[in-house]
Formats: C-alpha cells, sequence, structure tokens
C-alpha cells in the first residue's frame, strides 16, 4: 500500500470519554420519600457535535430523565451530558454527521447510562436502567423531518 493510499483510508479513533455536564434534582425531599406511587418516567436524548481541531471533533449525547406523579410532582430529575473527543479523518464529507450522530452515540451512551442508574441510586430511588436506543432510526427520523419541513418552506427552529 503506498504512502498516499495509507492516509487516505478512513480513520475513527476514541481519543477520550468523560462526563461533561451532571444535574440531579430531588426538588420534593424529603417528603418524596415517604410517597408510594408509582412515578411516570420521561427520557429525552439529545446529541450535540462540535470540531475541535482539525479531524478531531467532540460529540457530546445529553440524557434527560424525569420522574413525577400526579399533579405533576417531581419525584427526581437527572441531566448527564456524556462526551468524546474521536478523531474522524477520510470520512467522506456526506457520511460525516451520520458518524457523529449515529456512531458517536453509540459509544457514549452505555456510559451515560451508567451515569444516569447511579445518580439516581445516590439520590436515594431504584435505579432506572434504560433500554437501548436505535441512534440510526433517530437519525433517520431526524433527517426525513427536516426535508418534511424544507419542502413545506418552513426554517428550522434553531
Amino acid at each position: 500500500m503506498t504512502e498516499n493510499a495509507q492516509a487516505a483510508q478512513p480513520v475513527f479513533s476514541i481519543e477520550k470519554l468523560y462526563v461533561k455536564d451532571l444535574s440531579l434534582e430531588v426538588p420534593n425531599a424529603p417528603k418524596i420519600f415517604l410517597d408510594r406511587e408509582n412515578p411516570q418516567i420521561n427520557v429525552q436524548l439529545r446529541t450535540e457535535a462540535s470540531n475541535v481541531d482539525e479531524g478531531v471533533f467532540e460529540v457530546t449525547l445529553t440524557v434527560t430523565v424525569s420522574a413525577k406523579l400526579a399533579e405533576d410532582r417531581t419525584v427526581f430529575l437527572v441531566e448527564v451530558a456524556q462526551a468524546g473527543i474521536f478523531q474522524i479523518r477520510n470520512i467522506p464529507e456526506g457520511d460525516l454527521e451520520a458518524v457523529m450522530m449515529i456512531g458517536c452515540p453509540n459509544i457514549l451512551f452505555p456510559y451515560a447510562r451508567e451515569s444516569v442508574s447511579d445518580a439516581i441510586t445516590r439520590a436515594g430511588f431504584q435505579p432506572v436502567v434504560l433500554a437501548p436506543v436505535n441512534f440510526e432510526s433517530l437519525y433517520q427520523a431526524q433527517q426525513q423531518q427536516a426535508a418534511a419541513a424544507a419542502q413545506a418552506g418552513e426554517l428550522p427552529i434553531q
């Protein structure tokens, strides 16, 4: 293999994985611990990517888990921003976004899931184990929504 061919090989490597932000709120403690009602759990995911250096990107997967009882009383709210620095080189421009919005979150999710479960347990509640997420289908749905909005002449909300 020539040096040029080797240089053009796709590169994907994990440089660093870390918790960028972790927030836990138990606004109705201590009385909330006396309530025996099962809370309604809501999970939200958000993925963001930014360029750190040439061929180096930070991808952040933010997982927000809230538990509420009837009367809209919050049991707990946990938000974890699990981030990673990834070296991504020689990937076709059209595929780069998919790598950052599918491949990187697939790597980050197990770490975020563990941080969420650990924070909830440390707050005195039963752990919440998040179900696996299909980031590819989420990405495709997002692309379809963006295409439909563009066809309708709508501008995406920033």
